[in-house]
């Protein structure tokens, strides 16, 4: 049978961990990070610290890449010899990316483009990617690929804690998230995206721990009876209390197929601060 070369694209705020984006040769399609005085290229030659360290005096804006940037990914993907691209980008409610890269794509000459909307951000949007490479690798054909694709984006969900809902709002990413309140009250939210790909809140706990322990308690629902899964923890200056979520995934959910663990990308570190946890889940059954 003639196995079709498709190359896998991905936006650097899916937060693939980087040895996955290795291993199976993902394209990557860097977002930036606006200082006044430079411009970084997310996760190049920039870390999340450095952000973190330089939030008390500037909160910078993050973009996408010029399309120029982009067209060259693309001329790259074809000169390395492939005829199919399955681009996977963070939602469109919440991000670009998303439109810039499908009309790059109609532009481009000689590859055959698919984007998927995730409708997710994070390693909500990653562990659709991962899955994306999956697919790929296990041979099934590009229609196969596309449809199981886009099946399964309502089988991915991240929730995520923030310490503070400050850089959210700054960012003007605050979406449905209703933002007073929650400083007011001490209450931590929990974030996930809707159906539309837009910021929601979930639950509201009061203090950390609650809002560590119901954001466990809806996974667990969101999981229910299914038996095949993948989950991940990725966090932003809260490696203490990742690792104890990670420990305790591992526990409740000895049939997980794979529970990764990461570090979240600058260019989310800018919208979302410090003291965050997010935790993906993709259902594959």
């Amino acid at each position: 049978m003639n196995k079709e070369k498709i190359a896998l694209l991905v936006d650097s705020g899916t937060d693939v961990p980087q040895e996955l984006v290795e291993q199976y040769g993902m394209y990557m399609i860097p977002l930036q990070i606006i200082y006044k005085d430079r411009i970084y290229t997310d996760k190049v030659d920039i870390t999340p610290e450095e952000v973190y360290e330089r939030l008390p005096i500037e909160i910078p804006s993050t973009s996408l890449p010029d399309g120029e940037t982009i067209t060259k990914i693309f001329e790259k993907i074809k000169a390395d010899g492939y005829e199919k691209v399955l681009a996977v980008t963070i939602s469109s409610g919440l991000s670009g990316t998303f439109n810039v890269v499908r009309l790059i794509a109609e532009e481009f000459e000689g590859l055959e483009t698919f984007v998927l909307d995730t409708k997710n951000i994070g390693i909500g949007s990653g562990l659709q990617a991962i899955e994306a490479a999956k697919l790929i690798e296990t041979d099934h054909s590009w229609d196969e690929i596309k449809k199981k694709l886009t099946n399964d984006v309502k089988n991915a969900k991240v929730f995520f804690n923030v310490a503070t809902l400050e850089y959210l709002q700054k960012g003007g990413r605050i979406g449905l998230v209703a933002s007073i309140l929650g400083n007011a009250l001490k209450l931590n939210p929990i974030i996930s995206c809707n159906g539309d790909g837009v910021y929601h809140t979930v639950a509201k706990a009061r203090g950390r721990k609650k809002s560590l322990e119901k954001t466990f308690e809806l996974v667990k629902a969101f999981i229910g009876e299914h038996q095949k899964f993948v989950l991940a923890v990725a966090q932003g200056q809260a490696v203490e209390e990742a690792e104890a979520f990670y420990k305790k995934l591992k526990e409740h959910f000895p049939q997980a197929e794979k529970i990764y663990f990461g570090t979240i990308s600058p260019a989310l570190v800018v919208h979302t601060g410090p003291g965050l946890l997010g935790i993906g889940i993709q259902l594959l059954d």
